[in-house]
């Protein structure tokens, strides 16, 4: 087995006895990257310079056994195309910021970097963070590692697939509807969204600013959880962030234990799968016989989310987007006669048909006569949504049901039809509006296809995420890709 696909626990312990150096893991990265890459398309761009010699400088610091206090020491990490790398260009998968240089870090990155991991690439991602699939990429569609004619879901298909196929142990994403959680479920990997307001977005590009939120992709819990706490905690860039504080209370064992299933999230009626649904309620059974609780519990909003969320995220997209003007930075059209000709060619050149049918609907929601309808009526919605919640974590301490309603889907298959796109993320759209955490975690395979199972917790509860996807671990019947 390659030694990419260690934890970092081991990873860091090979560093510490002397059985592998950190350069020696990285030049196994790139020679990864460089045989399945070109298929893949999963990484846009590398940082082999930078990269190179910081592993180098690990490789001093552990022959002297200097790496204690840096947790993650020498660990190659891959991050998403929209989130600030210095002195690197950043895109957000989209041609309108070809040629955009970083000049600063993003909070995570800091954060990374003082806890000594190696940034080694940076991951291919629907443009601007708008799609579920990974076909909206100006530099063209990801393939799904499992199978190379199905998506590897988005808008972090990059990430989730280098991690699936070995590139790096580790991966940055954006999640604003379901971003990380879909595409881990596609390519069997652990994908963590957590709680908003957890981990900074500063150098984060900013899609919806109320949904955003970074995670990580990984092969396994332990090293998701070591990630979230190092890229967690108050940011004095971020006003939105909160000190990170100790639960009083510790996860329930498993025999008290009570799980939730939405009773509409299991409807196969609804669009979710039979046969996901089978390897779902294997994976229930199997924590019943265990010793947890099963409580069914209504969440009567299933048909309001996709609207809702559409509705909201496509407004604050709308005046996200607003600011690449083709002035400042980014593309500008090579001829105009005057200024708002410029704005005009330049947006309309620089940004894909997602991106702009997104912003359109956002304007549209947002204009004098239907602000009232749309965007004032998705609030409102969207506060009802959050006191259902804060009631149902009243009875249940973590709800569990499918991630995505089928496993990962062909390539072009649902590109003419945007409604069943959008219904990709019919489980995972909710999370983002009601800012809870949540984790997708493969439980199963369908057809050689990885099956995700998600699991929500309340508010600054990943700890019980943690603890509940440790079991589903320990309880199923996994081996990942060239495991």
């Amino acid at each position: 087995m390659s030694k990419l696909r260690l934890s970092i626990d081991q990873i860091r312990s090979e560093f510490k006895n002397g059985n592998l150096k950190p350069s020696a893991l990285l030049n196994e990265a790139w020679q990864i990257i460089d045989q399945k890459n070109p298929e893949l398309n999963a990484i846009i761009r590398t940082n082999k310079e930078s990269a190179n010699k910081d592993a180098l400088h690990y490789d001093e610091l552990y022959a002297k056994n200097k790496c204690e206090s840096l947790p993650l020491a020498g660990i190659p990490i891959i991050i998403k195309d929209n989130i600030a790398l210095k002195g690197s260009e950043v895109t957000g998968g989209s041609k309108i910021l070809k040629n955009f240089i970083s000049p600063y870090d993003a909070t995570v990155i800091k954060k990374l970097k003082i806890a000594g991991a190696i940034i080694i690439a940076q991951s291919n991602m629907d443009e601007f963070a708008m799609g579920s699939s990974n076909e909206n990429s100006a530099y063209g569609p990801c393939k799904n590692p499992w199978d190379t004619t199905c998506v590897p879901g988005g808008s972090s298909g990059g990430s989730a697939a280098a991690v699936a196929a070995g590139f790096a142990p580790i991966a940055l994403g954006s999640d604003t509807g379901g971003s990380i959680r879909q595409p881990a479920a596609f390519c069997g990997v652990v994908g963590l969204k957590p709680t908003y307001g957890r981990v900074s977005r500063s150098g984060l590009f900013a899609y919806a600013s109320s949904l955003d939120q970074i995670g990580p992709l990984t092969n396994n819990v332990d090293d998701a959880e070591a990630i979230l706490n190092v890229i967690q905690g108050k940011d004095k860039y971020d006003s939105t962030t909160t000190e990170v504080k100790e639960s009083d209370t510790k996860p329930p064992e498993l025999k008290e234990l009570r799980i939730g299933l939405p009773k509409e999230f299991f409807d196969t009626k609804k669009g979710l799968d039979p046969k996901n649904a089978e390897k779902l309620q294997l994976m229930i059974n199997k924590l019943k016989d265990a010793g947890a609780t099963i409580k069914e519990i209504s969440l009567p909003i299933l048909d309001y989310v996709i609207p809702t969320y559409y509705v909201i995220a496509n407004c604050e997209a709308s005046s996200n987007l607003s600011r690449y003007d083709s002035i400042r930075y980014g593309h500008r059209t090579e001829s105009a006669p005057d200024l708002l000709t410029s704005y005009k060619k330049s947006r309309q050149e620089g940004f894909g048909v997602e991106v702009k049918n997104r912003i359109m609907l956002g304007t549209f929601a947002l204009s004098a006569g239907y602000y009232d309808a749309y965007y004032k009526k998705a609030e409102l919605i969207r506060a009802d949504m959050r006191a259902m919640m804060k009631s149902i974590f009243e009875d249940v301490d973590i709800i569990l049901g499918p991630t995505s309603p089928n496993t990962a889907f062909k390539i072009g298959e649902k590109t003419e039809d945007p409604l069943s796109m959008y219904m990709q993320d019919i489980y995972t759209t909710f999370v983002n509006l009601v800012s809870n955490p949540a984790l997708s975690v493969p439980c199963d395979k369908l057809n050689d296809m990885p099956v995700g199972i998600q699991l929500i917790a309340d508010h600054n509860r990943e700890d019980i995420l943690f603890s509940v996807a440790r079991t589903i671990e320990s309880l199923r019947d996994w081996k990942g890709l060239n495991d």
